[in-house]
């Protein structure tokens, strides 16, 4: 049974990051999960940008259901209601959109959908539409900049940037500084040093640090 919205975006802004992973491997798609679990995190956003994306996607449900019961999984990179609804019955417990797509709002009604906003107008209207937490993206085009002027007129609404997001003290704290709630990172953490070499403990002293991170800049 898919978790509450508020509940779902509770883990996500309390932690203040979603890892976001693609691989065609399953083998290393299995390996980031235990680490991201191993490291503290409980969720984790797979994204659907290859051939074997949903077969992919119910191993890792499988797998969380047998060993990570409170991990809360997510697929993001989904473009329609009708391949949501396909994700959500494999076990979706969160829907992430790069683009603002107003039929998307339907699928409030069974698990939070986090739809991707670039423009003062897309994030006014995904709030509209119902969305709580939004996805500002292409962070890196875009910038802390972007959140404060958003949230200076939007002072209520909760930004995670996704795209331009680091691993480290200086971008996560310009990040935090802005005011976003939490934020998306893929690529930048997730890099072919860990994934190549499978070395799972250096994955997990990196995102313990990456969460080290966070809570100090949060304090400031």
């Amino acid at each position: 049974m898919p978790t509450t919205n508020h509940s779902v975006e509770s883990i996500l802004i309390s932690t203040g990051f979603v890892p976001v992973f693609y691989h065609p491997e399953e083998a290393v798609c299995l390996n980031v999960l235990r680490a991201c679990y191993d490291a503290g995190l409980r969720t984790f956003e797979f994204t659907n940008r290859g051939e074997n994306a949903f077969h992919i996607f119910r191993l890792l449900h499988e797998k969380i259901q047998s060993d990570y019961p409170d991990m809360k999984l997510g697929a993001g990179t989904i473009f329609s209601r009708a391949i949501a609804a396909k994700f959500i019955d494999a076990g979706a417990e969160f829907i992430v959109s790069p683009a603002l797509i107003p039929e998307m709002k339907e699928v409030l009604k069974h698990v939070p959908w986090i739809p991707g906003c670039a423009t003062v107008s897309e994030v006014h209207t995904a709030h509209e539409l119902g969305a709580t937490l939004i996805k500002v993206f292409p962070g890196e085009l875009l910038g802390p900049a972007f959140i404060r002027s958003v949230l200076s007129v939007m002072p209520d609404l909760s930004l995670m940037p996704t795209g331009g997001v680091e691993p480290n003290r200086e971008n996560l704290s310009a990040w935090f500084g802005s005011g976003v709630a939490c934020v998306g990172m893929g690529s930048r953490l997730f890099t072919s040093e860990f994934l190549e070499k499978e070395n799972h403990q250096k994955l997990i002293q990196r995102i313990q640090e990456v969460l080290q991170i966070i809570r100090e800049v949060r304090q400031r």
